[in-house]
C-alpha cells in the first residue's frame, strides 16, 4: 500500500519551517529517492503534482515534494500564497539552502523513515525555475546520483529587468508581477537582485551544468511559451552528455493546471513521468 504522508513541518532553527511529502511503498525494504522541486508562483500540491507522486511511488521509488520555505505558502495553508511577504523575500540562495536542508533531512541517519529510503540513489528533478536550483544543486552535492530538468531554465540573469525598469525597482524597493491565476499582485523586493548579484557565480546555471558528471535527462514541451524550447537545447549543448528529450506540442506544464480534478495524469505529463522513471532505473 502506498503511503501519502503529506504536510510534515521541518522545524528550522533560526530559519522558515519547511512543509514536506513522502509518498512510498511501506516494505522497510529501502527505495531510491526522489525529490521534487516545484517552480516560479508553485507549490507542492500545484495541478497534479500528488498524481505524480502516487506514479513513482508505485514505480517504487521513495518520491519527496516540498514547499520553498519562502513560496508564500504557509503551514496551515500550503496551497496559494497567502503570505506575499515571505514571496517578496524569497531568492535563489535560499533555494538552495532549502533542498540542502531537505537533502540533509533525509539521508540522516534519525530519519524517521531511515529504513525505507536507498541514500546512495537520489534524483532531483526540478520543473522550471526548479530546474535551475537542482542543476546546481546537483554540480555542489555529491549524494546526488541522477538530475532531470522538466522544463527547466538555463539562465537566471536574463529573467531579471534591465535600464530603467530596473533603476526603479531599486529605487521602490519592490516590483510586482500579476498571478495569473490567483490574479494576487505578488511583490518581489530588491534584495532578490542584490542576493543575485552576489552570488552569481554560484547561480551561474551555464557553469553548473558544464560540471555535471552524473546522469542527466532534460525533458521540455515544443510549445512551452514560458520557458523557451531553446533554453534546453543550451543545457543539453552545455553537458553533451546529458539526454535531451522534447515532448511535442506539450505546453510548460505538459497539459496539466490547477485545480487538476481529474484522476489521472494528462497524456504529456504521463510520457514526462514514465520517462523520467525509465531513465532513472536504467542510468
Amino acid at each position: 500500500m502506498i503511503q501519502k504522508l503529506r504536510n510534515n513541518v521541518l522545524t528550522r532553527f533560526n530559519n522558515k519551517s519547511i512543509l514536506i511529502d513522502y509518498f512510498f511503498e511501506n516494505s522497510a525494504k529501502p527505495k531510491p529517492i526522489v525529490l521534487f522541486c516545484h517552480g516560479y508562483k508553485g507549490f507542492k500540491d500545484w495541478g497534479a503534482w500528488n498524481l505524480v507522486a502516487d506514479t513513482f511511488a508505485k514505480a517504487g521509488f521513495f518520491f519527496v515534494k516540498f514547499n520553498f520555505s519562502h513560496n508564500g505558502g504557509t503551514m496551515e495553508q500550503p496551497i496559494d500564497f497567502p503570505d506575499l511577504q515571505s514571496f517578496g523575500e524569497n531568492n535563489y540562495s535560499k533555494e538552495l539552502d532549502d533542498l540542502q536542508f531537505v537533502i540533509h533531512h533525509i539521508t540522516d541517519s534519525s530519519f524517521s523513515f531511515s529504513s525505507e529510503v536507498n541514500t546512495e540513489h537520489i534524483s532531483l528533478i526540478g520543473h522550471s525555475r526548479g530546474g535551475g536550483i537542482v542543476t546546481i544543486t546537483a554540480a555542489e552535492n555529491k549524494k546526488i546520483t541522477q538530475i532531470v530538468s522538466w522544463a527547466g531554465v538555463s539562465d537566471y540573469a536574463v529573467r531579471f529587468p534591465k535600464g530603467t525598469a530596473l533603476e526603479d525597482w531599486k529605487t521602490k524597493g519592490v516590483m510586482y508581477v500579476t498571478n495569473g491565476r490567483t490574479k494576487q499582485q505578488m511583490p518581489h523586493y530588491y534584495q532578490f537582485f542584490e542576493d543575485f548579484q552576489a552570488n552569481a557565480k554560484r547561480l551561474h546555471i551555464e557553469k553548473a551544468t558544464q560540471k555535471l558528471t552524473i546522469p542527466h535527462l532534460i525533458i521540455h514541451g515544443t510549445n512551452d511559451s514560458a520557458v523557451s524550447m531553446e533554453e534546453a537545447r543550451n543545457l543539453n549543448h552545455w553537458n553533451p552528455n546529458s539526454e535531451l528529450v522534447l515532448i511535442e506540442n506539450a505546453d510548460h506544464v505538459f497539459g496539466a493546471r490547477h485545480p487538476w480534478n481529474e484522476s489521472f495524469l494528462p497524456n504529456d505529463l504521463q510520457k514526462v513521468v514514465q520517462t523520467t522513471i525509465d531513465f532513472i532505473k536504467n542510468t
